[in-house]
Order: C-alpha cells, then sequence, then structure tokens
C-alpha cells in the first residue's frame, strides 16, 4: 500500500462520514426536540446506556451533558441487570444507545423502564428494532455505511451517536441559559478552568496598590513605584477614583526636569485598560496582548475605583494561555 493509497483511505473516511453527518443534520427534526424536552424537564438525572462501542459513546455523552451543566451518568446495562438497575430513578429519563437496536444487554433495562414508567430515548439505526419499538422518543441514525469495506465495523455510526450527542449537548446548555461562569464552577482544572477563572480570582488586593495622589511629587510617586515592584503608579483622585497611571514611558517622555513635577503632571490620564473584576482570566490577557499598547499589567476597577493590580504573570502562572 503507497503513501498515496494510505491518504486516499483516509479521505474516503472521512467523507463517507462527512456525507452521512450531513444527511443526519438534514433528517433532524421533531423528535430531537422532544428528546431535549424531556431531559430539560426530568427532575432526576440523565441515564445514558448502551453496550460495547455504543456503551463507549454513551459514557461520553454523559460526560459531556454533565460538564455542560446537565445532571447525567452511565449506566452499563450489564451491571444495570445485575443491581445497578437500582441506580435509576422514577424521576431520570434514560437514553440508550444501539445502532441495531438489538443489543440483547439491554434489554432489562428497557423493561425497567417500562415498569416504572420512566421515559426511554432511544438512539439508534433501526426503526423497527426492539429498542426503537419499546422507546417514547427515537432518534433515528440515517441508513449510511460504515466507513470500512472489508468489515463492518463501527465507525461511521459511532461518529453519528457522538454527534448527536453533541447537538443534544448544546441543545440542552443553551436551554438551560448556561453561562461560561457555569462552566468554571465545573471546569476548576487545566486550561480551560484557568481561562474562566475571573480577574478578582488572579488579582492582587489592595494592600499592594500603587497608587498617589495627582500633587504627590514624581521623588514620592518613584519610591511608590519602586517598591510596589508592578513598574507602574495609579494617580487617584481624593475620593479613590482612577485619574491615571504612570509608567516606565512615561517617565521617559518626561525625563528632564523629572522631579521637579507632580504625579499629575506626567501620568497619562485615564488608563485605557483596566479591567472589572468579573472579567475572564483569557479576556483579561487579549486586553493585555491587544496594542496598541500591549501591557504587562492592568488595574482591576469597581465603579472607577482600583481594587486590585494583575500582572500577566499571575495570569502565566495560572495557566492561562
Amino acid at each position: 500500500m503507497t503513501l498515496k493509497d494510505t491518504i486516499a483511505v483516509g479521505r474516503r473516511v472521512l467523507e463517507t462520514e462527512a456525507e452521512a453527518l450531513g444527511r443526519m443534520a438534514g433528517e433532524l427534526g421533531q423528535p430531537f426536540a422532544e428528546a431535549v424536552e424531556a431531559m430539560f424537564t426530568a427532575k432526576g438525572r440523565i441515564i445514558c446506556t448502551g453496550m460495547g462501542k455504543s456503551g463507549h459513546v454513551a459514557r461520553k455523552i454523559a460526560a459531556t451533558l454533565a460538564s455542560t451543566g446537565s445532571t447525567a451518568m452511565f449506566v452499563h446495562p450489564s451491571e444495570a441487570s445485575h443491581g445497578d438497575l437500582g441506580m435509576i430513578g422514577a424521576d431520570d429519563v434514560i437514553l440508550a444507545l444501539s445502532k441495531t437496536g438489538e443489543t440483547r444487554e439491554l434489554a432489562d433495562v428497557i423493561a425497567y423502564a417500562a415498569r416504572f414508567g420512566i421515559p426511554l430515548i432511544a438512539l439508534t439505526a433501526a426503526a423497527d428494532g426492539t429498542l426503537a419499538r419499546a422507546a417514547d422518543i427515537v432518534l433515528l441514525l440515517p441508513d449510511a455505511p460504515e466507513a470500512t469495506d472489508a468489515v463492518n465495523a463501527p465507525t461511521t455510526s459511532t461518529t453519528l451517536q457522538i454527534a448527536m450527542g453533541d447537538a443534544l449537548a448544546v441543545a440542552l446548555l443553551e436551554r438551560r441559559g448556561f453561562k461560561p461562569t457555569d462552566f468554571k464552577v465545573l471546569h476548576p482544572g487545566g486550561k480551560l478552568g484557568a481561562m474562566l477563572r475571573t480577574a478578582a480570582d488572579l488579582m492582587h488586593g489592595r494592600e499592594e496598590l500603587p497608587l498617589v495622589a495627582p500633587e504627590t511629587t514624581m521623588r514620592q510617586a518613584l519610591l511608590v513605584m519602586t517598591q510596589m515592584r508592578w513598574g507602574i503608579v495609579g494617580v487617584v483622585d481624593p475620593q479613590g477614583r482612577l485619574l491615571g497611571a504612570i509608567t516606565d514611558g512615561d517617565l521617559r517622555r518626561h525625563i528632564d526636569g523629572l522631579l521637579d513635577h507632580t504625579a499629575g503632571e506626567v501620568m497619562t490620564p485615564g488608563p485605557k485598560k483596566t479591567v472589572a473584576a468579573g472579567m475572564l482570566a483569557g479576556e483579561a490577557l487579549a486586553l493585555m496582548s491587544d496594542p496598541p499598547p500591549a501591557v504587562t499589567v492592568l488595574f482591576v476597577v469597581d465603579d472607577g475605583k482600583p481594587v486590585g493590580i494583575l500582572h500577566v504573570h499571575d495570569l502565566l502562572r495560572a495557566g492561562v494561555m
């Protein structure tokens, strides 16, 4: 098999699956809306289940739902037959995955749902299969070929299952009005969690603020700048509102007779870049990086008054990239 042949196989697989995804999108209709509504109104959890490759996908769907604000969990159908059916409550809704709809391990889950009146959503490619006939709502996968020639290994079908799970999760996310701040609570670790932290989470507080009054001499302002180590001094009015800031650039521009001036005379009025305490860390980093000019430190303000200070190193240490 040549390199060219290998690339051709990869393209064929991707094109086959992309075509199937397009068909599924075009055929999406009322059952999808009904499934979203059933999941949204459920007082309990969304129970995802499936066997084999469908089980792996079901576990992934449960994780995606849980991370986007829906209470969801995976229950293995074989384990369900040996006691784990007790994990499924009357207020739950079940999402069962099976391409053929004839997965025998799902039989006890199907019977349990019928016995206790638990809504059952089927994600299957077989409209006349056992699973579809027992379900309250059927999410039907298109009759699309798997992306293999010699064997019928689950490829296209599992891609379609994953995509449908994503569609359900995003529709529920938007139905719930799920916000980035909600996402942050569920993703405290890793790069994503870092990006969703706020300026208030990472800033240095009032005790570390380098602030002076407009009439402060530049000799004293330089002492404050040196002591506080931020390379910046904020100039505030008697009410504590930020009037401007003095940076290294301002010092260079006023180098002649610098010590004969006051802080109010040297400052750049109204800093163009400040952040609110609730701004996401990722947004703060973008603001720092966006010229003109790029900066390494920002005052965190509330109602025009400095409440903290944020350095680019604080963001980088927290994992914001």
